[in-house]
């Protein structure tokens, strides 16, 4: 937990956007993995913790515009709960500790609440919570969203998405949690090994930092596959590896960062090709990434650098500039750029993702690829996201455009036939905005295929 007088002053300036009734957050409960009493490892929601700071289940935090009030109404421990796990603080005194003066069970919220006006709570991403909402003010729970504040859930996204200082120091350490993950990765890989190999290795190095995943590991010799969890491969000379991983810390703050990296120590002509034009997308987007710019404007023009690049090498044919505009380039890049990062990965995203990444001035479009792209909104100083490019070869959409004859204008399908054993290259970090533009976030390690190639033969 941070000094009370953070939560004090987070619940504060979220009062200041209501006149009256009564903001409800709830956290989280466990998790049962195969029966009740046996459970995924618990994860506080995140917004109960921005603003209430306490990571145990079974909370609900409420905070009284009427009367003046803030309270966490929950079920307090027992001679039996410390039987089984130790002597603990009892919650009534946790909740000094984050700035709340009133401690209350769990059985009174529902009486506490009747009769009361304009509660405001936010959809919710779990069935249980919905579930229990419900009861407490007799609304149908299939009917939940229609209940739920869009004007509290705009508040909360407006406060949560400038980090402050401390927090900024929080994601930092979660990305130096990071990044030892991906070089347990890179010193660790050997041709024979079998991808879950490595995973336990990326995996062991949030464990000895207290930390836990901030989303499952993705590893895989594949890729072109976007989101793989098969662990299943054998790892040959002349793979590509692509590592993409992250931790959340013992604060509840999160880091998310690609590494694409060769098992033998040195990338092939073709992959080192590839991968610097990755590079080059990159560094593009660090360049351009500033207070006031539209991020989906960021992303035309990275886009703008991979088709240049592979026009130079006969994938790409004629105008760049109306070539990105029909979306042509998404055959070789067919997600977003990034999205923002804080408490969780993907942050705030169970808000809904046009919430979170899109405001009035700014509407998410429906042509592929640039359909994907999460965050679209104008960067602002305190803003943490990820910039996270990438080439990939996915011969299934290949095959469906090529059938299709979609884009022939500019795509040379004979060419790019010859790169459908190649797999994909990301390469992703997490920025800061500053009054002096983008910042990567934590400590370095090898990027550039130079660097990575150079660490690997140490």
């Amino acid at each position: 937990m941070f000094d009370k007088e953070i939560y004090v002053e987070r619940r504060k300036k979220l009062k200041e956007n209501f006149k009256d009734g009564i903001i409800l957050i709830p956290g989280n409960n466990y998790s049962p993995l195969d029966c009740k009493d046996n459970c995924y490892p618990f994860l506080q929601d995140a917004t109960f913790r921005y603003y209430f700071g306490l990571s145990h289940p079974g909370l609900v935090g409420i905070i009284d515009i009427d009367n003046d009030k803030e309270i966490i109404f929950g079920n307090d421990y027992t001679i039996s709960d410390i039987v089984w796990m130790g002597k603990q603080k009892y919650l009534k005194e946790l909740v000094f500790e984050v700035g709340i003066k009133s401690f209350i069970e769990i059985e009174e919220l529902k009486s506490y609440l009747v009769k009361r006006k304009n509660i405001r709570f936010t959809n919710q991403y779990r069935e249980d919570i919905k579930n229990f909402i419900s009861s407490l003010i007799d609304i149908n729970p299939f009917n939940f969203d229609d209940y739920t504040s869009f004007e509290l859930v705009n508040a909360i996204i407006a406060q949560r998405n400038i980090k402050s200082d401390v927090e900024i120091k929080e994601i930092e350490i979660a990305v130096n949690i990071t990044k030892e993950m991906h070089l347990a990765a890179i010193k660790n890989v050997r041709i024979g090994m079998k991808e879950f190999e490595l995973v336990a290795e990326v995996e062991h190095a949030t464990k000895k930092n207290n930390a836990y995943f901030s989303f499952q590991t993705i590893l895989t010799k594949n890729g072109q596959i976007l989101h793989n969890h098969y662990y299943g491969n054998t790892l040959k000379s002349g793979d590509l590896v692509l590592l993409d991983c992250g931790a959340i810390n013992e604060n509840g703050y999160c880091g998310d960062m690609t590494t694409t990296f060769p098992v033998s120590g040195k990338f092939s002509e073709r992959q080192k090709l590839i991968h610097n034009i990755v590079r080059d997308m990159f560094d593009k987007a660090v360049d351009i990434s500033k207070v006031g710019v539209f991020y989906r404007d960021v992303h035309l023009e990275v886009c703008k650098v991979m088709a240049e690049n592979l026009k130079k090498i006969g994938l790409l044919k004629g105008n760049v500039e109306e070539l990105v505009s029909k979306g042509a380039h998404a055959l070789f890049m067919p997600h977003g750029l990034g999205h923002m990062l804080g408490m969780t990965v993907h942050d705030m995203e169970n808000f809904g993702e046009i919430n979170v990444g899109y405001d009035e001035e700014i509407q998410k479009s429906k042509q592929f690829g640039l359909s994907s792209l999460r965050l679209g909104r104008r960067l602002q100083i305190g803003y943490v996201f990820t910039i996270e490019p990438g080439i990939y070869f996915i011969p299934d959409l290949f095959e469906k455009w090529k059938k299709e004859k979609l884009y022939e204008e500019f795509l040379n399908y004979e060419e790019i036939e010859k790169y459908m054993d190649f797999g994909g290259i990301r390469m992703e970090r997490d920025i800061l905005i500053t009054e002096n533009g983008a910042k990567i976030l934590g400590e370095s390690f090898p990027r550039t295929a130079d660097e990575i190639e150079e660490f690997m033969a140490r």
